[in-house]
Order: structure tokens, then sequence, then C-alpha cells
């Protein structure tokens, strides 16, 4: 039993009256009538993050993630609610400081307000994270059309690497380290896209969970499918070089989870409008494939197939 299952099993059925919940197939909670766009969001200690190690890079890490959610909408997050449960490590002045010092840059920089939330206690850390934005409309899933093509923001893999770095699982110097332990704790999310992906994307969301599996999300209950190539999915230079250091494959990386970057579905007439915004808000926008009627493809440089050879398209929560 994973989270999908349990949301269809036990909590669809419970919001079919709700028109705004979307069916409760979407990342956000839209009140068309009063503009109003609301997200949640809950990170635990152990399962999104390693340890306490970080407590300043952590509230970033979360913050980013969590406003992402609003952002692959085209929405601006306007207000964030921020509930705590702390343990006693968590709870020392030196660490308080750590988190309302990163707390108080990300409010800033992406021009957010704190309105409240709730603070208790707990030997393990969790932080529950609602975001609040405003708009007449959003971009929705499962709303992709035939031939649509398929694009990502930014680089793909960098958090996972990170992740395995920060676990001592590949050897890299002291640089390589350090790049890769900021980009899980503090990824890049593509702030400036919410203003223009209303005009040009059929269907949206972020990649939190790896991209074969955000992208089969975006497309459920719809007659179609995929064809994607490898080689165009972005990865950064740093991780090449780290790939091909430690004799690893791409494919083992670009749907792990934690990227944050932005998946939407174009039609083929919005390209050149698509390249201009890219240029104009200086952001890494690429065509990694395109939506249609055959089998799901990801095809690598030797037309193999590599769905069949992958062992998960990427991360589900499993409760039993």
């Amino acid at each position: 039993m994973d989270d999908e299952k349990i949301i269809k099993k036990y909590f669809y059925k419970l919001s079919k009256n709700n028109p705004s919940s979307l069916n409760l197939n979407d990342d956000v909670f839209f009140d068309k009538k009063k503009n109003l766009v609301i997200s949640t969001d809950t990170y635990n200690e152990k399962i999104h993050y390693k340890n306490l190690s970080y407590p300043d890079l952590i509230i970033k890490k979360i913050i980013r993630s969590s406003i992402s959610d609003l952002i692959c909408k085209g929405v601006k997050p306007k207000y964030i609610f921020i509930s705590a449960s702390i343990n006693k490590k968590l709870s020392k002045h030196k660490n308080f400081l750590l988190i309302i010092n990163s707390l108080k840059h990300e409010l800033k920089k992406y021009k957010i307000l704190l309105c409240g939330g709730d603070t208790t206690f707990s030997k393990v850390t969790s932080f529950t994270i609602t975001t609040i934005g405003f708009s007449k409309k959003i971009v929705k899933r499962n709303k992709t059309k035939l031939n649509d093509i398929i694009y990502v923001t930014g680089s793909l893999g960098d958090p996972y690497a990170g992740l395995l770095v920060i676990n001592k699982k590949i050897n890299c110097n002291q640089s390589f380290r350090n790049y890769f332990k900021n980009k899980y704790y503090v990824p890049d999310i593509p702030y400036k896209f919410y203003k223009y992906i209303q005009d040009i994307a059929s269907s949206s969301m972020d990649i939190s969970d790896g991209l074969i599996l955000d992208l089969e999300r975006m497309m459920n209950k719809q007659n179609l499918n995929y064809h994607i190539n490898l080689n165009k999915i972005p990865i950064s230079n740093k991780l090449k070089q780290l790939i091909d250091n430690n004799k690893l494959q791409k494919e083992n990386f670009i749907s792990k989870g934690d990227d944050y970057q932005i998946l939407f579905t174009s039609p083929f007439n919005k390209i050149e409008k698509i390249k201009k915004i890219a240029k104009r808000i200086k952001i890494k926008i690429t065509a990694i494939g395109r939506i249609t009627k055959g089998d799901n493809l990801i095809l690598n440089s030797k037309n193999k197939n590599l769905l069949k050879t992958m062992k998960n398209k990427g991360y589900l929560h499993r409760f039993a």
C-alpha cells in the first residue's frame, strides 16, 4: 500500500462533493470563485532529510520544495504556515538561530509572508508547510494533448547524487562533495517561471518524486503515453563528470526525486515562445520527448527501452 493507493481507496470519496479539491489528483486545492490556491506538504526526519546536522539548510529545502507546488501551477506563493514537531536537539538556541536566519532569507528571497503555524514536541522532527497564493486559473495535471512536447526546467539528478555523497556511497573530492550536498539541501527552483507557464503549458507539475513517476501521474486518466530520449534529459556538468569518473549510468539518476524542477507539456506551436521565455528569464528549458499513442518509451543511444530495466520510476511512500 503506497500513498497513491491510500488516497484513492480511503480519501477520494470524501472529496467528491468538493470540486476545488480537484479529485485529490493534483498538487493543490483551487477555489476558482475565490481565486484561492493552497498546497500542504509534510517533511519527516530520516525520510525527507537524513538528520539535523544542517538545520539551516533543511529549512531552505522544505520551503523551496513547498512553494514549488504553486510555482508549477503558474501561481505566486504569497503566504506560508509552518507547523513543526521539534526534539531537544533542534530546540537548542544555536540551532533555532540557524533556522530563523535561513527562514528570514527564504521569506525575503521569494517575497512570501509567514502567517502562523504550530509547534509540538517529538522525538523525531517533522515540518508541515501550508502555502497559499491567489490566481484566476492554474495549470492542472491531466490536460496533456496528443503530440504535445514534454519539457523540463533546469537540470535533474544533482539532489540524488547529493544524497549518495552524503551517505558516502559515492567517492569524490571535497569540491564535488560540497556542490552535491548543497544541491540536495538547497534545490534550485525555477521561481521566475510562474509568471509565464500558464500561457504555454497544457499540463504541469513539479518533479518531487522522480521524472518518470511524476510524468505518469501528470498523464494519468488519459489514454496517452510518452516517448523520452535519455540523451536529451538535462544533467549538470558536475553530475556528468561524477557519472563518468565512477563509471555510473545516467538513467540511475534522472528519476530519483527531490529535483523540484518543473515538468510540463506544451503544443508544438509554442516552441519559439518557450525559447524566448527561457532566454528572457535565464532559465534552462529542455524538450525531452513527446506525448504519443504508442508504448511508453525511454530510449537510450542504442535505442533500447530503459523502462524494461529500471528498478523503479521514482519514490513512493509505502505503508505496508
